[in-house]
């Protein structure tokens, strides 16, 4: 598994977006969006509707943290 961000495609309300991520932030997003029975690209816009002043990918980061805290996924 790299350490390398790696580019996707993903469409937040019809428009057409590039997001870099680490490979291991990709599957836990996946991961993510199939707990909650839903699209990626539908996750993909909650959070891009809910992140304020930082950019998608940081937000997605943090999200995907912010999971896998709630989950007991990590120590705090």
């Amino acid at each position: 598994m790299s350490g390398r961000p790696v580019k996707h495609s993903l469409t937040l309300r019809g428009h057409r977006t590039s997001v870099s991520l680490e490979d291991m932030f990709w599957q836990e997003f996946r991961r993510a969006a199939q707990r909650r029975a839903m699209p990626l690209n539908q996750l993909a816009a909650e959070i891009d509707a809910e992140r304020g002043d930082i950019g998608l990918a940081s937000a997605i980061r943090v999200f995907v943290l912010r999971d896998a805290l709630a989950r007991g996924g990590l120590a705090q």
